[in-house]
């Protein structure tokens, strides 16, 4: 028999996605949304897979993740993203995990939405800390990408994929890329070779993404990724750059 297990998720405004996301993980003994203050049709949405529904002012990516963890009635929880689904056949591999987990959690693959497609299933998928024991994991301090850190050993579930709906076309990705650079510039502002970085980590970002990590088997999608991570790159130091300079005015 394995440990009960408890979905959590945050939201706001995430109408467009949360029912793909909750009901690709009904399997989940239990559903906790947190919501932040949405508008739209998210909690109605939410209503029709769980009565485990808070609402609580958003403290930021990290504290609002672990304070939705807290709120869990299982040690056990797979804490997704709105925009995030749990892919056919992952839930075989999560449930086997949890018939006896000698771990404190689980790394979960998660192939992205590359615009109007998703990532070729040979091309790099990166993994994430998702599926924990709350007992010995809690979301870190990092004011963008947050993630999840264990106190223990952690091994990577290669079947229980999930899918990332977050990127469905080019304006989203800029958006985000500018929101992102803007929110690392206070931690990166003492750090050196700023210049250097600006001129070679960018096409090296390029290089890697989409010759290394087989970007180029999604077609131009492929291509426009790694080239818009690669101007991410460029913009978060050319923002400290601004930054550092401001400070010298």
């Amino acid at each position: 028999m394995r440990e009960p297990l408890s979905l959590v998720v945050t939201t706001f405004n995430n109408a467009a996605t949360l029912e793909r996301c909750l009901a690709s993980a009904r399997f989940a003994d239990e559903i906790v949304v947190l919501d932040s203050g949405s508008g739209d049709a998210t909690l109605e949405i939410a209503k029709k897979y769980t009565d485990r529904i808070f609402s609580e002012p958003f403290k930021g990516y990290g504290a609002q993740k672990q304070s939705a963890i807290d709120k869990a009635m299982h040690d056990w929880v797979l804490l997704l993203d709105a925009d995030e689904a749990v892919a056919d056949g992952a839930q075989i591999a999560i449930e086997a995990a949890l018939t006896d987990p000698q771990v404190a959690g689980y790394r979960l693959p998660r192939r992205e939405q590359m615009f109007w497609t998703f990532q070729h299933t040979l091309s790099w998928t990166n993994t994430h800390l998702r599926l924990i024991d709350r007992r010995r994991c809690r979301m870190n301090a990092v004011p963008v990408h947050a993630a999840l850190e264990a106190d223990g050993p952690v091994r990577t579930l290669k079947r229980a994929k999930l899918l990332h709906y977050g990127e469905p076309n080019i304006h989203t990705k800029v958006d985000k890329i500018n929101a992102y650079s803007t929110g690392l510039v206070p931690n990166k502002l003492r750090q050196r070779f700023l210049g250097a970085r600006m001129v070679l980590y960018p096409p090296v970002f390029f290089l890697r993404q989409y010759f290394f990590k087989r970007y180029f088997l999604n077609g131009w999608a492929g291509f426009i990724s790694a080239a818009s991570g690669a101007f991410y790159v460029f913009l978060k130091y050319a923002k400290v750059y601004e930054a550092r300079r401001r400070e010298r005015q």
